[in-house]
């Protein structure tokens, strides 16, 4: 559960701005959206996979620079 404290006199949306960033650290919103359905592992390890070439492909650019 997240808690936000407020002090007395705290403004509304001063709070309700650290409650969502509270969300946003936690990933309770990503987390959710994530098992509205449902994703094959094998799915899983290609997207894994594909990111980590794209991500190679970066770097690599990064270093013939």
């Amino acid at each position: 559960m997240i808690v936000v404290p407020i002090k007395e006199g705290d403004n509304i949306e001063r709070a309700l701005k650290k409650l969502k960033r509270k969300f946003e650290k936690t990933g309770v919103v990503k987390e959710l959206r994530e098992r509205q359905k449902y994703t094959k592992p094998s799915v899983i390890n290609r997207e894994r996979r594909l990111k980590a070439i794209y991500v190679q492909q970066l770097r690599q650019q990064q270093l013939d620079k």
